[in-house]
Formats: C-alpha cells, structure tokens, sequence
C-alpha cells in the first residue's frame, strides 16, 4: 500500500523525516509537497494528498503547526475520513472503529519518534468493519451529505 505525504511549511522537517523512514523500510512513498520551509498554504498540499487518497492510491499523511488545519481541509473530500491523532489510541482507534485514511499530524508538538509510532500504528490497524456498529456508523458518515435527517 502506498503513502502519500503532504504538509505545510511548519510540518515540513516532519514530513521529511517521516518519509525518509518509511522509504527506508521500503514503502512507496508519494510526496505531494510542500518541498521546503518557505512558507506554504496548508489547504493546497491537504487537498492534494485528499484526491489522490479519495481516488484509492494509498493511505495519507498530513502534516502542519497543529494538525487542525489538515484535517479540516482533507474532510471536506468525498470519502475522505481524516483523523488527527496526537497519541497511539487515537491512532489505532480511528483506524478500526473509523476507517480512517488518512492520518493528521502536527509538525509543532509531534517529536518524531512519536510521529514514527502513530503513523506505524495507523498504517498496520485494520478497520473492524462489523455491520452492528462500526460500519454502520462510517456509513452514516459517508450519507451525510446526500441524507439531511441525521442534521435535524
């Protein structure tokens, strides 16, 4: 399974830290920029890394200062479940309760060998798509824009 790998200026060290490592173990890892510290637009790389995880290449990465700013861009994408995950509960939990592909981090506050467990984590952790909950709900997610009754 590919990873694909964006971030902004403040997630930038990161990133390529984070991509160095996984390439190393032999990942296919897609950058989709920012490719420097110059400061980026977070909304530009995020929605990069969104398309081409919507249209089924891999699972993401997003990285910025807190992580916020990625996950919000990235959700707005049709199929799309971006999760911000500041410890290893998260990650697991947003993997198999969520579906969750694509994992948002902060280039501030997540030293590295943290970052390391938390997208090891995201990326090994199956979904545990029962029918009684967990799939059920990721459904009702997946609805919302299309049935307006779970607004009310």
């Amino acid at each position: 399974m590919a990873i694909i790998i964006g971030s902004d200026h403040q997630g930038y060290p990161l990133k390529e830290s984070i991509k160095r490592h996984f390439r190393a173990l032999g990942s296919e890892v897609f950058d989709r920029g920012c490719h420097g510290i110059v400061p980026a637009d977070y909304p530009e790389h995020g929605a990069r890394v969104a398309r081409d995880v919507a249209a089924g290449l891999g699972k993401g990465i997003l990285i910025c200062a807190t992580g916020i700013g990625m996950s919000m861009v990235a959700n707005k994408f049709p199929g799309i479940r971006a999760a911000l995950c500041r410890n290893e509960l998260d990650a697991e939990r947003s993997r198999q309760h969520m579906d969750a592909n694509i994992i948002c981090l902060s280039g501030m506050i997540t030293p590295l060998e943290v970052a390391i467990r938390l997208v090891d984590r995201f990326l090994r952790e199956p979904f545990q798509g029962d029918e009684e909950c967990h799939q059920r709900r990721v459904n009702q997610i997946e609805n919302l824009l299309m049935d307006n009754s779970l607004m009310s």
